[in-house]
């Protein structure tokens, strides 16, 4: 021992092999004596955080008061004055300009017709990006309008455009003053953390007390939601501007505002536009469990198809969305990449008057002809009957093998990796993550993991949280089991990167309630069906880092494992794989997240975890439960994150120190 201390890395070493080895053990072995308070928290100790939660927001939504006048009148104000815009976008866009109602209800004025809109964006499309862009948003409208999903894309869409105004405005004016001021940036940004971790159901239960049912509501939820992408943005927008940029607009007597205005935020504009793209695609995901509190559109299709388990028409509309998500993506990274490389003036004068003509002479026409306003409902397409069908087919001659692998599943891994989970004491969890945390980042990590970490025991979610772990666990072992693997395949094969892509953006668009129906159509309700929707949606990320490690692999090292005699398995076990390790443990980070954001949809099929317990909280309406189940998986994020992102920082040293 003295001789390992002798060397300078020693006490390093030591600690790691300590680390490491020793006190895993030690803790396991000591969990078979935990007895009493150390194994499960007693009724008595657990703090009634929930019912303060609740107490305190049903004080504030019903009694407190500002200058005089009371909150909840304050925020039904608030959400009236935001049904506003809505309102007049969903006349432009879907409804037209309507009198009376009932038996007197008179049409005024039409919408904007399907055809001006499909045009003047495809119009758009060809300016900025070309014929292939062109061409998509063609085919997108074109879907929309065919399957009878117009009315209801332009719904979600008028909901969609205004959530994104508010999230760009309110993003840039948190991002800038958390820039200005590093005190206000540390605290931004462990919000933001938090709010990006907080599952979407939790939003919707003070956006509720406060605002009421309706689309206001789901667009303040929807709002809350998307900030943290657009505020983060922003301060890395900011903080990109070169030094030498700042120093002459300073030597040109610019004031501070001037330099903002003219000279950090046109710099900045092409990181920020990335970060519009992000809003608008949490955005359009949130459609769905929007549509819940009043949103209506595309996502209340999906919902009403999930409650009548009808996977076809389900799968119709989540495409209508998917279709939406693609369209609004491509233009907003193609206005981020011209911007970003200064290809400016492409759109003219001349386009603008040309793109009023499409939209005004097809709707002007639409008094005339109708189907220029509403596709008619008798020349509609629809593929439900064909993909219904497919599944009962699936049911009625496979329900043996598929009940099979289900029971199998759930007796011989499932329940007994939860059961193992449960039974385990909260202390020795709690010290081995906190041990974890101390071998991968140092103290700083072992404390904050083990602070939240007893957030989760006090808080009496400790069970629930377990099983919320054991689902998560499995759910990621799987996807990466089978992601990690295809997407090191598809890296060596360049001709299926651009296929592989499109299907992965298709997958990461498509609404997560999707995942859900054809899981329970085969499998009925129940934790398998939970797994098999979760993996099918976080094994997307684990695909996209795996082809992005080993695409990235430096090729002079690769040359060099070859020259030096390495068959091709030792040139990927020991150049490829620890050259990429950096970036597939970010895959592994990714696909955490992704998985702990479904396993709160997945409560929708009855899985009893925290998800269940976010997703009950919201149909009894109370606000304190929710809002802490929600808190706790934002814990267990949190904790996965701290730890995934301190293995991949060591990783990247050692890497580094490999190749020095």
């Amino acid at each position: 021992m003295a001789d390992i201390l002798a060397r300078p890395d020693g006490v390093a070493a030591w600690r790691r092999n300590w680390a490491h080895a020793v006190l895993p053990l030690a803790i396991l072995a000591a969990t078979l004596f935990i007895q009493g308070p150390l194994a499960h928290l007693p009724d008595w100790a657990v703090v009634p955080l929930a019912d303060w939660v609740g107490s305190g927001l049903n004080w504030f939504a019903r009694e407190a008061t500002i200058g005089g006048v009371k909150v909840a009148d304050i925020t039904r104000a608030l959400a009236t004055a935001a049904e506003m815009p809505i309102d007049w976008l969903k006349v432009l866009l879907a409804e037209g300009w309507v009198t009376g109602a009932g038996f007197n209800k008179m049409h005024i004025a039409p919408p904007l017709s399907w055809l001006g809109v499909i045009l003047a964006t495809s119009l758009l499309a060809l300016r900025l990006s070309g014929r292939g862009l062109a061409l998509l948003t063609l085919l997108a409208g074109a879907y929309l309008v065919f399957f009878g999903l117009w009315l209801s894309a332009m719904t979600t869409l008028a909901s969609v455009v205004l959530c994104v105004i508010t999230a760009l405005a309110l993003g840039l004016a948190m991002g800038i003053w958390a820039y200005r001021s590093p005190g206000a940036e540390a605290v931004l940004r462990a919000v933001m953390n938090i709010m990006q971790t907080v599952p979407v159901f939790s939003y919707l239960l003070p956006t509720l007390l406060l605002f009421g049912y309706g689309p206001s509501a789901a667009l303040f939820a929807t709002v809350v939601y998307a900030l943290p992408p657009m505020v983060h943005a922003t301060v890395l927008a900011l903080r990109s501007v070169p030094a030498e940029t700042l120093e002459l607009a300073r030597m040109t007597g610019c004031s501070r505002a001037q330099t903002l205005l003219k000279v950090e935020l046109p710099v900045a504009t092409p990181r920020l536009a990335i970060g519009l793209n992000q809003v608008v695609m949490m955005t359009l995901n949130m459609v769905i469990i929007a549509s819940m509190i009043g949103a209506g559109g595309l996502g209340y299709d999906v919902l009403r198809a999930l409650r009548r388990l009808d996977f076809g028409a389900g799968f119709e509309a989540g495409m209508g969305i998917v279709a939406l998500a693609v369209v609004l993506d491509r233009l907003t990274q193609v206005a981020a990449h011209n911007q970003s490389t200064g290809r400016r003036g492409l759109w003219k004068r001349r386009d603008t008057a040309i793109a009023m003509l499409l939209l005004l002479v097809p709707t002007a026409a639409s008094l005339a002809v109708p189907a220029f306003a509403t596709w008619p409902d008798g020349w509609t397409l629809t593929t439900a009957p064909f993909w219904n069908g497919a599944v009962s087919f699936i049911n009625q001659n496979f329900y043996d093998p598929l009940e099979a692998i289900r029971t199998a599943t759930l007796l011989g891994v499932m329940n007994p990796f939860r059961d193992l989970l449960l039974a385990a004491p909260w202390s020795a969890v709690v010290l081995l993550v906190a041990l974890a945390g101390y071998a991968l980042g140092g103290l700083r990590t072992a404390f904050s993991v083990a602070l939240l970490m007893l957030f989760i025991v006090v808080t009496g979610y400790w069970e629930a949280a377990m099983s919320s772990v054991y689902l998560t666990v499995l759910s990621v072992a799987l996807a990466l089991a089978i992601g990690l693997p295809f997407g090191i395949w598809v890296s060596a094969h360049p001709r299926l990167h651009q296929p592989v892509q499109l299907v992965l953006d298709t997958l990461q668009t498509l609404p997560t309630l999707v995942y859900l129906l054809p899981a329970v159509m085969l499998f009925r309700n129940g934790d398998f069906s939970a797994l098999i929707a979760i993996v099918s949606y976080a094994i997307a990320p684990a695909v996209r880092y795996g082809m992005a490690g080993m695409v990235h692999v430096p090729s002079e090292r690769i040359e060099a494992g070859i020259m030096s005699g390495c068959t091709p398995w030792q040139t990927f076990r020991f150049v490829r794989l620890p050259s990429a390790m950096p970036t597939l443990i970010l895959g592994i980070n990714q696909t955490v997240m992704m998985a702990l954001s479904m396993l709160v949809i997945a409560a929708l099929v009855g899985t009893r975890e925290l998800g269940q317990e976010v997703y009950t909280s919201l149909a009894r309406g109370q606000t304190g439960p929710g809002i802490v189940a929600g808190l706790c998986v934002a814990c267990i994020a949190l904790v996965a994150d701290a730890l995934l992102k301190s293995g991949a920082a060591r990783a990247a040293r050692h890497e580094g120190a490999v190749h020095v």
